[in-house]
């Protein structure tokens, strides 16, 4: 208004615009929230859809294969270093002086990793069994930040667990891509400075 010359803005100017931008915002989130539930929803259990390949297990098995292809270049590589290591050779070349330096600094690698794993296992067994936490005390009533509260009725009884309940309540989380996802749609952000903005995020 200052920018503008206008000096006196009536009190129903500013309820007007306060209207206009509570309601805006109430028409980006709901659209945002149809984006991201779109996005997180699953046709694995809907019979109408047949699942064709698996992404996840076919990484898994490939993930395998490299486990074991490493496996077995590190016993190819164990051997080497053994051979060179058990080698009894008066004169020997600096590459097998190398090949038998390395050879026992993995030997006393191996034997510190043993060392340490009967460490642990050791603590653990001071230890004893861990124990579970408790859920369900009365006095723990947020579980992960998803419910507050009792209801009415389970102050009465408190020490059942039948009058005893938790609000649960579901949360829809929004991330940067359904929002830019939204801003592409819309004819008045799709060339906004906004959008290219959270385009180099």
């Amino acid at each position: 208004a200052k920018k503008l010359g206008i000096t006196d803005v009536p009190a129903e100017v500013v309820t007007f615009i306060s209207h206009a931008t509570q309601n805006r915002l109430r028409t980006v989130i709901e659209k945002v929230t149809v984006i991201t539930q779109h996005r997180m929803e699953s046709y694995k259990d809907d019979e109408w859809y047949e699942q064709a390949t698996d992404v996840r297990s076919q990484l898994k098995f490939f993930e395998q294969l490299e486990r074991l292809e490493k496996q077995r270049k590190d016993e190819q590589e164990r051997e080497i270093l053994l051979k060179a290591a058990k080698s009894r050779s008066r004169q020997e070349d600096p590459e097998q002086a190398r090949l038998k330096q390395k050879a026992k600094e993995m030997q006393q690698q191996e034997l510190a990793q043993m060392r340490q794993r009967d460490a642990n296992l050791t603590a653990l067994a001071a230890i004893g069994p861990r124990k579970k936490r408790k859920l369900d005390s009365p006095g723990l009533l947020a579980i992960g930040g998803e419910g507050l509260g009792m209801s009415g009725g389970s102050q009465a009884g408190l020490g059942t667990p039948s009058s005893r309940q938790y609000a649960r309540q579901k949360i829809t989380r929004v991330n940067l891509r359904d929002f830019i996802f939204y801003m592409e749609q819309e004819r008045e952000t799709s060339r906004s400075l906004l959008l290219y903005r959270a385009l180099l995020k």
